[in-house]
């Protein structure tokens, strides 16, 4: 059949096809010429973000679809005028009401069973007071202290720790209202013989493979070990031939990833996020430095991967020190004399000036000398009206940190963390899609860069006077927090902005601090084969702005020939340069966890380290697609309706021609 006779029986199909399931889009039917143009009319494909199946080493989070096939189920509302459900349903949530929803799901089994699956309402932070899905006390299992009944995190609800047998999306602002007129035309037509239902596609592979924790997963390769590339840099560089006459190590670190009940909108914008922004500008602002060689200490800065889950990064830091890698030669936790953290500095904002929180860890009198350090460099700052403050006596200890890393390796390692909160976090959308940029302040990240950089030129000083000229110098770029917090929190530049493109090619313009899963051979971490694009963005700003030019800086598109020196840029076009500088990347992930035989291997509790015994060894399940569509489908009772006038005009047809052949018959017999 040729293809000028296909038409007209395409265009029919087409019209008895939309004629029975009229298209959820919006469209004019006529300007149907293919299957595909009948398939877009009659399926939406959803903006939307999943939930996704998580596993430790005793059992499951997260969401997945029940077994191996897709979830289809009418879409419905739920909120105060409608609290009960009298089929498997696709449960159309508020997010205000997201919180109480899924406590109540997880206590109300009758419930359970008759939710197919949950579409989560896109929603601003104006329209929510509080939403945090961690716990109370997040990561308590790593804290340096037996209070762990402290709240540090009030607003939390615990529900991202839930495993839920049916899949969770969120939609997007578009998308939440479309699903919102499908569901209204649910309401009204609630009789009628068609609606509107939801298809979800979040078949997990563990689910597939029947594997409930990590170990069998990872012995099935039914998923990966979360984890990623954690950046180090020194200022200035140091050498890596020796550790004999290095100076005393001042570490200052800061995370970069985030956690969200859903995957892809982990932005972290206070908690981590803006200590991350705060400690590149900090290095920006030193590096202009000129004799920051003449110091007594050494200054290192740590950017940790993976410490929403179970501090990854600074743990296996710790670990990769103690075994003499490769990937932190040229230092030795010998040689960390004191630790400083830079947390959430986001919204420190009060009573119009910032006022931020020195978290001391013990009272040493070098962690004293470090809350001293940062007041003096409060004072220098003058007019800025910069303030800081010693955290509450009262407190257990430190707040949920990559210093209790430091502290579980040794408990006497001084250590500070500034925050913008003193008992309890301000941040009130912690590890929550609402942590947005919206949530944070500029200003206020641009204040404890400057009170960190400062204070830093202070304790690499030790015994030495203190050059109040130079220290005055010490100037931070309030454009550079600006275009940062662009960069890395918004879609729009998102990592297409111009310091990012500068250095890298990124993959994906909207930027996610979701940690990831470990796509990298262990071995060979100087130049992974994989590293996200945040990570080597970090990796390159640092190298950067903590390099002095090589003696030959001609361009260069990967290894530098000479020792010591690194290419900065090699992604961009051209080509990068080759600079002096010690920056390094660090391995991500479990310290539980081996690789060998092209497997992953969970290794028994070590004895010799302390928080063995607690890292979850999280990982992620493979999946083959996500996907969520809605459509419009005949009620049952419709089908039922359409089979019944079938058998009645099959009959009706049998009896006709059995009559009419006896009429017929009869006629001949007369002739």
């Amino acid at each position: 059949m040729g293809g000028g006779s296909t038409a007209p029986l395409l265009a029919a199909v087409a019209c008895v096809v939309l004629a029975v399931f009229p298209p959820v889009a919006s469209g004019d039917a006529a300007t149907l010429e293919s299957v595909p143009d009948l398939v877009k009319a009659m399926y939406i494909n959803v903006e939307s973000f999943p939930c996704v199946r998580l596993l430790n080493h005793s059992g499951q989070v997260g969401c997945s679809n029940p077994g191996h096939d897709k979830v289809i189920a009418p879409i419905v509302r739920f909120g105060n005028r409608n609290d009960q459900l009298v089929q498997p349903s696709a449960v159309l949530l508020p997010l205000n009401q997201m919180t109480d929803f899924f406590l109540r799901v997880s206590n109300d089994p009758e419930l359970y069973r008759k939710i197919a699956g949950v579409l989560v309402e896109a929603n601003g932070v104006d329209s929510v007071l509080e939403f945090s899905p961690d716990r109370k006390f997040p990561q308590q299992a790593f804290a340096p202290y037996s209070n762990l009944s402290h709240h540090w995190n009030p607003t939390g609800s615990g529900i991202m720790w839930n495993k839920y047998d049916f899949p969770v999306f969120l939609l997007s602002e578009e998308s939440t209202q479309t699903l919102q007129k499908l569901a209204d035309k649910n309401e009204k037509s609630a009789n009628g013989y068609l609606a509107n239902v939801a298809e979800f596609d979040l078949v997990m592979q563990t689910t597939k493979a029947g594997t409930h924790d990590s170990e069998s997963c990872l012995r099935e390769q039914s998923c990966l070990p979360l984890g990623g590339q954690s950046v180090w840099t020194s200022l200035p560089p140091i050498s890596n031939s020796s550790t004999k006459h290095q100076k005393p190590i001042i570490m200052v670190t800061a995370s970069q990833d985030s956690a969200s009940f859903f995957r892809d909108r982990s932005l972290g914008a206070d908690s981590p996020i803006s200590g991350l922004i705060a400690l590149l500008t900090a290095v920006d602002a030193l590096s202009h430095l000129h004799d920051i060689s003449n110091l007594k200490k050494q200054l290192v800065f740590a950017v940790f991967n993976g410490e929403a889950w179970g501090y990854l990064g600074s743990r296996k830091f710790l670990q990769e020190l103690d075994q003499g890698a490769d990937s932190v030669n040229g230092i030795s936790s010998l040689l960390i004399d004191q630790v400083l953290e830079i947390g959430s500095v986001g919204k420190a904002i009060s009573q119009g000036y910032p006022l931020f929180y020195a978290h001391a860890a013990g009272n040493s009198s070098i962690s004293m000398k470090m809350v001293d350090a940062l007041q003096s460099a409060s004072e220098s700052l003058g007019s800025d009206n910069v303030k800081v403050k010693p955290a509450a006596s009262s407190n257990p200890g430190v707040p949920p940190s990559s210093l209790m890393s430091f502290l579980g390796k040794n408990s006497s390692t001084p250590g500070l963390v500034l925050e913008d909160f003193d008992s309890q976090f301000s941040n009130r959308f912690y590890h929550s899609t609402l942590d947005g940029p919206a949530n944070i302040n500029a200003s206020s990240i641009a204040a404890a860069a400057a009170l960190i950089a400062r204070s830093l030129y202070i304790l690499a000083s030790a015994d030495l006077p203190i050059d109040l000229i130079t220290l005055n110098t010490i100037k931070v770029n309030v454009s550079l927090v600006e275009e940062l917090i662009g960069c890395l929190l918004k879609c729009d530049p998102g990592l297409s902005c111009g310091i990012v493109k500068s250095f890298i090619s990124p993959s994906n313009s909207c930027p996610s601090h979701y940690v990831g899963v470990f796509q990298d051979l262990p071995a060979g971490t100087q130049f992974p084969s994989y590293a996200d694009d945040i990570s080597r963005f970090i990796w390159n700003f640092l190298a950067d702005r903590t390099s002095s030019l090589a003696g030959n800086s001609s361009s260069c598109t990967g290894q530098c020939h000479d020792e010591g020196e690194i290419c900065v840029g090699a992604e961009v076009e051209g080509g990068g340069r080759c600079v002096v500088s010690t920056t390094r990347y660090v391995p991500a992930y479990s310290t539980r966890l081996k690789f060998e035989d092209n497997v992953w291997h969970v290794l028994p509790v070590n004895s010799s380290d302390p928080f063995s015994s607690a890292d979850p060894v999280w990982t992620e399940s493979f999946w083959n697609t996500i996907g969520l569509r809605v459509y419009a489908v005949q009620a049952t009772s419709y089908d039922w309706l359409v089979l019944l006038i079938g058998i009645i005009i099959t009959a009706a047809s049998y009896f006709a021609v059995i009559v009419g052949r006896s009429y017929i018959s009869k006629i001949i017999k007369r002739d």
